[in-house]
């Protein structure tokens, strides 16, 4: 029994050390969180694995600076039969996002940039900018100026490209993200495309915080990645981060699935082999790959006010203008500097709190961070194209695993 007692505490302590990086890690209930309602997690999300439905999964919740939760079910590698581990490295696509909008708001607390800059000052490609009007069939000169606020609240005008509509024909056309290509091509190619609608006009999701990746490298005078590892990942220990993943840690890149017409399972793309680097295109908007543990680090940062273990990365009044809901769009929800942020009052418990700030990836992978309840949930997988509903019933469960009584203000509110 003994020794029984020693290995699991050696497992415990070794997995925390690979998933926490220094997180502390608390008993459920001294964080407000219910150990009972916790054991509902697991069997939802297994019931999907078990139907073949998924590969598998990584949840995480934080509450008050600890971690409460944390579980792996499933494969990382179904055909390989690698299960997926606490550090797991995934596609996180559009994760990156909030990443890119950090690196934006950096640079805008060194006073390198402000938010209702003109793109076209660093980046000479969106000068006299045309549009589209309505039916596609026409364009006009812009009569706004794009400016920095309006890529990273996404009303620029630029989209993706995904459609069947003449933009959507010119972005395919010029293959924006060609391989092999950089982010001065891409923003040359953007540059002579004309936008959907006036820059400030509406929320249209797309290409902006790719441009933005770009702006950081040209106001920074350094590559995108390097300002990334040099401002916000090494200072905040994530070890994992990139738009590459280097042969060494191959081994824990997960494979990709997309959903079968029958209910199962297909790849998508295979995890690499033994030995190989793997590189990404450095897109801000979705080209990074990441840990459940990592990501934590970067949410609790921003949960902190922009600082994390005495380092700071943000000023606290920038991480409250970046979550503040700069642009309605949706019944429930506006979006902020680099995220969705939750607008409504229904009162609902089981519901993210009016002010939750949060945003996915297209593999399925999701986060959010909770002020008012101090609380962060991360969810990782890999699925392409999905159909099914866990990642709200993964917040379900979150909200209501939490314990009614008001919980104590953590040592970071109190300063």
């Amino acid at each position: 029994m003994k020794r029984l007692t020693c290995l699991l505490l050696l497992l415990f302590w070794t997995t925390a050390l690979a998933f926490g990086q220094g997180l502390p890690i608390a008993e459920p209930e001294d964080v407000g969180v219910s150990t009972e309602q916790l054991k509902e997690i697991a069997p939802t999300l297994q019931a999907y694995v078990d139907k073949g439905q998924l590969p598998g999964f990584l949840t995480v919740i934080a509450r008050k600076g600890k971690i409460a939760h944390f579980e792996t079910i499933g494969m990382q590698d179904v055909d390989n039969k690698k299960p997926v581990e606490a550090d797991t490295i995934f596609r996180i696509y559009s994760m990156s996002k909030p990443i890119t909008s950090v690196a934006v708001m950096v640079l805008y607390d060194e006073g390198q940039l402000k938010l209702d800059d003109p793109v076209e000052m660093y980046i000479p490609a969106f000068k006299d900018m045309q549009v589209f009007n309505k039916e596609q069939t026409e364009t006009h000169d812009a009569k706004n100026k794009m400016t920095v606020k309006h890529l990273l609240t996404h009303t620029s005008g630029l989209t993706y490209g995904w459609g069947d509509k003449p933009v959507d024909k010119l972005y395919g056309e010029l293959k924006i993200f060609k391989r092999g290509s950089g982010l001065a091509e891409m923003t040359e190619k953007l540059g002579d495309i004309p936008l959907v609608h006036e820059p400030g006009a509406r929320w249209t999701y797309g290409v902006s915080t790719d441009v933005l990746g770009y702006l950081v490298e040209v106001v920074s005078e350094m590559p995108f990645e390097e300002f990334l590892q040099t401002k916000i990942f090494k200072p905040l220990s994530m070890v994992d981060t990139a738009f590459s993943v280097p042969k060494e840690k191959v081994e824990r890149f997960a494979a990709l699935y997309r959903p079968t017409e029958e209910g199962g399972l297909k790849l998508a793309r295979n995890a690499p082999l033994a030995n190989d680097d793997v590189t990404f295109f450095p897109s801000g908007g979705g080209g990074l790959v990441s840990t459940a543990a990592d990501f934590l680090r970067f949410c609790q940062m921003l949960l902190n006010g922009g600082e994390l273990e005495g380092v700071r990365i943000l000023k606290t009044e920038t991480v409250e203008l970046m979550r503040y809901p700069h642009h309605q769009y949706g019944k429930d929800g506006a979006f902020g500097l680099g995220f969705h942020v939750v607008t409504r009052k229904d009162g609902d418990k089981n519901k993210r709190s009016t002010g939750a700030y949060s945003w996915g990836g297209a593999a399925a992978t999701t986060f959010w961070i909770d002020p008012e309840k101090e609380l962060i949930g991360i969810l990782m997988t890999q699925l392409m194209n999905n159909r099914y509903p866990f990642q709200g019933e993964f917040r379900k469960l979150t909200y209501q695993a939490l314990i009614e009584s008001e919980p104590e203000q953590s040592d970071n509110q109190k300063k």
